[in-house]
């Protein structure tokens, strides 16, 4: 049977719906095979949203679960699905791995604790775990601005915290009011000098002043201050008094005030200090006074020829002669025996220095010539007053007139010839010094204390022979 034709009207929306279809199934073919290059939306936003919603799954799926504390550190570190990090931490996305990181910043345990003190009460971050739906209620209030109320134990906890301070205000106050009284060194010292030449001011207030100024006095600044409106004068006639403390704490402030300061020195001996020292030594005083006018006069001495040699002038030697002496003085004697020691080394390392270098000042060394110490030790008997001072018990007093021994060898050295005596005593501490230095070999001490008396003894006996 021939289909019969269909009329011209009706053949034009037939062939306009089978293109429709035609072009249609072509595009599903091509779709099929590269969906990427015809898709009608940007994958990359898709996947975007895809992965948001994911990870919402994921948040929501971790309400309920206890979450692992994540402990960030001063490095970037990634953070891991399932872990919480703690308030304060520094978060970041990084754009080429895609992972979240996390570090800690900068002085966090330390703010972290401040903060947490103003706001009152927050997360413990201490413990191990803590759930999201604390973390989601912090963050709620923190966003909302409200604070945290904390508990009435911590309210009564800060209250009394509280009480043991006081408004920054009231401290500013009383700092002002503290820096309109304040006083220089300078100051300091002149109220003191002024209070201890008080004929008004009692015993125990001279005392004190005096007591108070040995102190400022140490700096060499002060000492030379002291100068300038005469205080170190009014110090010096406190040694012409009539009460035993004053001359003691006046000599203490001297010892102190003289100590490497040349220019004390000098005004010192100027002002008569070296006689009036001289004086205390020589007549009956208590033992603690000549203690501080020894220590005075060694500060005096030491390093000062011009001083040395007003010393021998003045007969010291002989008053230091008859000082160690007397009965009850070891003590003061050792003192002495260290000070003629360092005297006589003093000025050997002054020629040995001008016969090396070419920097000593001749004015210097010419001053030291001047004083004639190791004639006068001689003269004065001090070659056979340290031989005997050998005998005193102590090990440290030992060591100083052993040294002492060693320095005036070459001047007193028929002297220690003819003494039968020091060999003895030399003998009998040589045995001694060998136990104790065998000791100290047998507790592994190869360089000890008794070793170094037992080789100064060595010294003297082969000088002896």
């Amino acid at each position: 049977m021939v289909p019969q034709s269909l009329p011209p009207s009706r053949m034009a929306p037939l062939g306009l719906l089978l293109g429709l279809l035609m072009a249609s199934c072509f595009t599903v073919c091509l779709s099929r095979q590269n969906p990427n290059e015809f898709a009608l939306i940007n994958s990359e936003k898709s996947s975007t949203k895809e992965s948001e919603r994911k990870e919402t799954k994921a948040e929501e799926d971790l309400d309920t679960e206890v979450l692992e504390v994540f402990h960030p550190t001063q490095d970037w570190q990634a953070l891991q699905p399932g872990q919480a990090v703690p308030a304060g931490s520094h978060v970041r996305l990084n754009l080429q791995t895609g992972a979240r990181e996390v570090k800690l910043q900068y002085e966090d345990k330390f703010r972290n604790n401040l903060k947490g003190l103003k706001k009152g009460k927050r997360l413990d971050i201490n413990t191990n775990t803590y759930t999201s739906q604390d973390l989601k209620s912090a963050l709620a209030k923190f966003k909302e601005g409200t604070e945290v109320e904390g508990s009435k134990e911590d309210k009564a906890r800060q209250a009394e915290v509280k009480r043991f301070f006081r408004p920054i205000e009231e401290l500013k106050k009383e700092f002002d009011e503290l820096n309109v009284v304040i006083e220089t060194d300078m100051q300091i010292m002149v109220r003191l000098i002024n209070k201890f030449n008080s004929s008004s001011s009692s015993l125990e207030e001279k005392i004190a002043a005096l007591f108070d100024l040995e102190y400022y006095v140490h700096q060499m600044d002060n000492a030379q201050d002291l100068l300038s409106f005469g205080g170190l004068q009014v110090v010096i006639n406190g040694l012409n008094s009539t009460e035993p403390l004053v001359k003691e704490y006046a000599a203490f402030v001297l010892g102190a005030a003289f100590s490497s300061n040349p220019k004390v020195q000098v005004e010192a001996v100027e002002g008569g200090a070296l006689q009036k020292l001289l004086v205390i030594l020589a007549t009956e005083q208590p033992l603690t006074a000549k203690k501080k006018v020894l220590f005075a006069l060694c500060s005096l001495l030491r390093h000062f020829p011009y001083a040395q040699q007003q010393f021998l002038k003045l007969g010291g030697l002989q008053v230091l002669r008859d000082l160690v002496q007397e009965k009850s003085t070891e003590v003061l004697a050792v003192r002495v025996v260290t000070l003629l020691y360092d005297l006589v080394t003093e000025k050997m390392f002054a020629e040995e220095e001008a016969e090396l270098t070419r920097d000593t000042s001749p004015e210097k060394l010419h001053q030291y010539r001047q004083v004639h110490l190791l004639p006068g030790l001689r003269e004065q008997g001090w070659c056979e007053i340290t031989a005997h001072l050998l005998a005193l018990p102590e090990h440290d007093a030992r060591e100083k007139v052993l040294q002492t021994l060693g320095a005036l060898m070459a001047t007193c050295r028929d002297l220690y010839h003819q003494d039968p005596q020091l060999r003895r005593t030399l003998t009998n501490l040589q045995a001694e010094y060998q136990a104790l230095a065998a000791l100290e070999l047998q507790e592994g001490e190869d360089e000890g204390y008794f070793r170094e008396l037992l080789a100064s003894i060595h010294s003297l006996l082969k000088e002896l022979r």
